[in-house]
């Protein structure tokens, strides 16, 4: 059964649960004041610390993914929290920037300190800009506060770089199993993954896959013979669009729909407390959708195509390289795909599946610009990119896309757990 070709499109009930996660949070306020419903944008100061973000955790270049995503997670979680209630008598729009920049900037010069003199500017600036008074302080110490509770919450989850490369035994060598792959036969990464605590998940395997098609299957032949053909760094077959896509998305996932999120808050209609819980959203899904890859990795020990191609029993070729480089852990599944799935889950519950066109540029692609109308078009070509690299097959890519969506949408199921109830 391929199991892994039957995912659908978000579902409308999803969309729904996503505009309910913005807009129901933002309501609860002390019982003495009135609700009121979100406000639509007045400034950029979400934005302003999106970009900030994005500057810090570049130019701390933490050598793992999962831990980068965390610093997100963790920074717009605060923000999220001390958003959500505004005190009796202050503006709502003001104590929210205040409170916003104060919970990015505490947790960001906590996780990354060198950055402290230019987070404290950032935090200047912004506060330049909110009018002396009690909503400005309120905001402050709130964003402060939440700071300090989430950091001490996420305190020893497992998810620093030498936590997440836990060391991982090597199986012997048979017919399908992971083993270290050319050129630098380097060990398994990113096993400890799988050990981390999420934020949302009740357990790392709670969603894990099923097993990948048999070595000996016809749909492992297929998968097999697609990579052999189109991934090969000499292929006769693959076009220069083929190549530009794999090129195109080679880089980190999380470096390349840094971009795609932004763009989804600035065209958010919420407020500063909205466009905080859609970015704590997004990277809470992805911390968690990164641990379930790892689980589901492990789990399976499915073999890269070129062990398989190489010293296989299906036409072996020990000559045959791929386009790029294969990362060092199992194929199934991809986990730029189970990223991809992800994202695409939130961002098209939170601000619909479609959007105005928007332009992405990647580094590892200089001089190529794409432009996209819908989040399902990056997963699409995520799918087809590690083929045509020659790193995946298309099991372990489409099986990466199920995966996502389905831990992403536990997240937006279980947001009241990060927000409190709804």
């Amino acid at each position: 059964m391929n199991w892994f070709r039957t995912r659908h499109p978000v579902r409308p009930v999803l969309v729904a649960l996503g505009s309910a996660v913005l807009l129901a949070a933002s309501v609860s306020v002390p019982s003495a004041a009135a609700a009121v419903v979100e406000e639509q944008p007045r400034s950029s100061v979400a934005l302003d610390w999106y970009d900030t973000t994005a500057a810090t955790i570049a130019a701390d270049a933490a050598p793992t993914q999962i831990t980068n995503s965390r610093t997100w997670a963790v920074s717009w979680l605060a923000a999220a929290r001390a958003t959500r209630v505004v005190p009796s008598g202050v503006d709502r729009g003001d104590f929210q920037d205040a409170a916003l920049a104060s919970a990015v900037h505490g947790a960001l010069v906590a996780l990354v300190p060198s950055r402290t003199q230019e987070l404290d500017a950032a935090l200047r600036a912004t506060l330049q800009g909110v009018p002396d008074g009690a909503a400005e302080s309120k905001g402050v110490a709130a964003g402060a506060r939440q700071a300090r509770l989430v950091l001490a919450a996420r305190e020893g989850d497992g998810l620093d770089p030498a936590s997440v490369n836990a060391p991982f035994t090597l199986p012997p060598a048979a017919p399908g199993v992971w083993q270290p792959t050319p050129p630098a036969y380097a060990p398994a990464a990113q096993y400890g993954n799988r050990l981390a605590r999420p934020f949302l998940l009740d357990s790392p395997d709670q969603y894990r896959l099923p097993a990948p098609p048999a070595p000996d299957s016809a749909r492992y032949r297929a998968d097999l013979a697609e990579v052999r053909a189109y991934g090969a760094v000499d292929s006769t077959v693959r076009t220069q669009r083929q190549t530009e896509t794999a090129t195109f998305w080679l880089g980190s996932s999380l470096t390349l729909y840094t971009e795609p999120l932004r763009v989804a808050l600035a065209r958010s209609p919420h407020s500063s407390a909205g466009r905080a819980r859609l970015v704590a959203l997004f990277h809470v899904a992805l911390v968690d959708t990164q641990i379930a890859t790892s689980d589901s990795k492990y789990a399976h020990l499915r073999w890269r195509p070129v062990t398989a191609i190489r010293t296989g029993s299906i036409d072996p070729d020990p000559a045959w390289t791929p386009l790029h480089t294969t990362p060092a852990h199992p194929d199934h599944p991809s986990g730029h795909n189970t990223f991809s799935g992800a994202a695409e889950a939130v961002l098209s519950a939170l601000v619909g599946p479609r959007t105005a066109p928007f332009k992405l540029t990647s580094p590892t692609a200089p001089g190529v610009t794409r432009t996209y109308t819908t989040w399902s078009r990056l997963s699409q070509e995520n799918v087809d990119a590690r083929v045509y690299s020659g790193i995946h097959t298309r099991s372990a890519d489409e099986a990466g896309l199920v995966l996502g969506e389905r831990v992403a949408t536990h997240a937006l199921r279980n947001a009241a757990r990060l927000f409190g109830t709804l």
